[in-house]
């Protein structure tokens, strides 16, 4: 029997057309990016702009890395995966994490070398060539960072949110390399390698919060409790509800999954109690488009002496 969610070959979501446009600039700008950085760091002598070169080509990497997962997340349920694939891009995300955090380490490295090295007067000053590129690596980098979180906020991707945070940490490391070759200029050229050493942290910071972030959704973690008041609150408005017994939410990839249990006059007909339920079911799925499924089991209602007061 041929399974009804197969997906059309050769097809494109919405989200993935925005992702991969979101992907092609950003390709591009981090490919310029980085040779530029690269020629400058190399011209001026600086240790903390190759490193920063070094951060923005890992961000090329990273954006394949976040196609892919986005494509295959977006994949329709299918025989063998009835729940589809949503988690598949939480896997994108560890792999990019633990990616960034290599990247990281292996700069914080060799800022650690230098500085042990002890021979701080051996050291380049840096050339203005590399403040330069350092200034306008903090402006072009933040800006990748707001546009990538706009599109991937538009589209509930954590995968691309993952890569936004890439581009902030890639910001945030060039502010540092800014500030440590101006410092290396000024005549303290050990604050160029110290520099890299914090740009390190900042990586694995950015790291440590993509891998916890792609875990929750991947071990069924529920949503906030914000969001579940809400979702309990018009519930019990909604007409025949006459209690929530139990509200249950677990996030799956981007996508949320719901079970609740309502109360319901044990009086009425099969019919009816379906008929709320029903209502309960559309409501949730239309106030929450995240929402991916939503069960409903209907209780008969017992009484209370608060009730009978």
């Amino acid at each position: 029997m041929k399974w009804p969610y197969k997906e059309n070959a050769g097809t494109r979501t919405p989200e993935e057309t925005a992702a991969y446009q979101v992907a092609t600039v950003t390709i591009a700008v981090n490919v310029v990016l980085s040779l530029m950085k690269l020629i400058a760091g190399v011209a001026a002598s600086s240790g903390a702009m190759i490193s920063d070169a070094v951060h923005s080509a890992s961000d090329v990497f990273s954006t394949f890395i976040v196609m892919i997962g986005v494509k295959i997340s977006g994949k329709k349920s299918d025989a063998d995966h009835q729940y589809g694939h949503e988690r598949l891009e939480c896997i994108a995300s560890i792999i990019l994490a633990v990616l960034l955090l290599l990247t990281g380490l292996k700069i914080g490295m060799g800022g650690v070398e230098k500085i042990t090295g002890g021979n701080y007067g051996s050291l380049a000053v840096p050339g203005t060539l590399a403040l330069a590129a350092a200034a306008v690596s903090v402006v072009v980098k933040e800006w990748m960072f707001r546009y990538t979180r706009r599109t991937a906020r538009s589209i509930h991707s954590g995968a691309l949110m993952a890569d936004a945070w890439h581009h902030r940490s890639d910001a945030l490391s060039s502010v540092g390399a800014f500030i440590g070759i101006l410092g290396a200029r000024m005549g303290y050229p050990v604050l160029d390698p110290a520099a890299s050493v914090v740009i390190c942290l900042f990586i694995a910071k950015a790291a440590y919060d993509i891998f916890r972030d792609a875990v929750d959704k991947l071990v069924d973690k529920s949503c906030d409790a914000q969001t579940e008041r809400e979702m309990e609150e018009k519930i019990l408005r909604l007409e025949g509800v006459l209690g929530v017994d139990r509200l249950q939410t677990r996030l799956f990839g981007a996508k949320m999954y719901v079970d609740i249990e309502i109360a319901a006059d044990g009086s009425r007909t099969l019919y009816e109690t379906h008929q709320t339920a029903e209502q309960v079911h559309d409501m949730i799925e239309r106030e929450y488009p995240l929402v991916k499924h939503c069960m409903v089991h209907v209780n008969p209602y017992k009484k209370t002496e608060q009730d009978s007061e």
